[in-house]
């Protein structure tokens, strides 16, 4: 009974704060609303200036709400398929691999006139994304320690990361302002038709993870025991590959580059549940990364307004330490 309080309190905590950072993405800014303003523009009324400003703050706050729940997500079932706690879309290049093949297609698309629209983006994120997990997969079986394989992630992102560099070094001048704008990590630039393609998916990729809650936690404690409760392993870790890609695919195609969420959230709610089964992982991380992006991004442009920050710097400022402490704590204990 405690432990479901505990549980309960923490799921209450995390919802408030998500309400509240929301408000306060709507409120805060250059120019500061007041409550009542923005709910008369919510609702179409009131003065020419909050509507607008209403409606910018309303789309990137969805936005970061949407995809820092996707990135959470994903890197929760990063680390639950490699069974290491610090594996993740960034970590292991998956987000690189993504970056790496958008720039190419807004590269080549752009440079003939062509307007490139979400469709293009994402199908190019999703191909970019499995990719890599094709390299990372092929090289577990040759590499069986999982810190080694984690290693050779991150090298996989350099590369791809260097690759788009040199591909926004030689793009035409109106294609690196694109290139660049959305190669620093922005929720900015997400418009409603945008929108409507995050949330579908997204919420589906939850809906999908959450659904996999039974089988996950049987694959936690091994494949003998995973297999002995009839868990078809081979399609359970394909299930696992496409859900992964599929939610950080949708984060780099509409935000670019966002770093050490999917490493950060799912470890600071195990924290806070003391557990790690899936049933109560995947909402609290979706939950954790909403939360995680709505604040950084707060800060992101806030913090030296009117200058504005990317916001794959501010989630490494926050994301780093927290995975530099993981690391220390598990040391102590002696898991590493």
């Amino acid at each position: 009974m405690e432990r479901k309080s505990r549980c309960a309190l923490a799921f209450g905590l995390l919802t408030l704060l998500l309400l509240a950072l929301m408000a306060a993405s709507l409120a805060v800014g250059s120019v500061a609303l007041a409550p009542a303003e923005i709910l008369a523009a919510l609702r179409g009324a009131g003065n020419s200036l909050a509507a607008p400003i209403v409606d910018l703050r309303a789309r990137r706050m969805l936005a970061a709400a949407l995809l820092g729940g996707a990135l959470a997500v994903s890197g929760f079932l990063l680390q639950t398929f490699f069974a290491n706690p610090i594996a993740g879309p960034f970590v292991l290049g998956v987000s690189s691999g993504a970056k790496l093949t958008v720039a190419l297609t807004m590269v080549f698309l752009l440079s003939r006139g062509v307007l490139v629209g979400s469709a293009a983006l994402y199908g190019a994120a999703f191909l970019g994304s499995l990719l890599v997990m094709g390299v990372i997969l092929l090289l577990a079986g040759r590499v069986r320690q999982t810190p080694l394989l984690v290693v050779c992630g991150v090298m996989i992102g350099y590369v791809c990361s260097a690759a788009t560099d040199l591909i926004v070094t030689f793009a035409d001048d109106a294609n690196i302002v694109n290139l660049r704008a959305w190669s620093l990590g922005s929720f900015s630039g997400i418009s409603w038709a945008n929108l409507r393609v995050i949330a579908p998916v997204v919420a589906a990729g939850a809906a999908w993870s959450f659904l996999l809650a039974k089988p996950m936690s049987a694959f936690q404690l091994g494949e003998a025991y995973a297999r002995n409760l009839g868990v078809d392993l081979k399609a359970f870790r394909w299930k696992l590959i496409l859900l992964s890609s599929v939610l950080s695919a949708c984060v780099t195609a509409f935000a670019g580059p966002v770093s050490f969420v999917g490493v950060a959230a799912p470890h600071l709610m195990r924290s806070l549940f003391k557990t790690a089964k899936p049933l109560l992982m995947v909402p609290a991380c979706f939950l954790c990364g909403a939360v995680f992006c709505l604040g950084c991004d707060l800060l992101a442009r806030t913090l030296f307004a009117p200058t504005e920050l990317a916001i794959g710097s501010v989630t490494a400022v926050f994301g780093a330490p927290i995975v530099i402490w993981m690391l220390l704590s598990r040391k102590r204990r002696g898991s590493v």
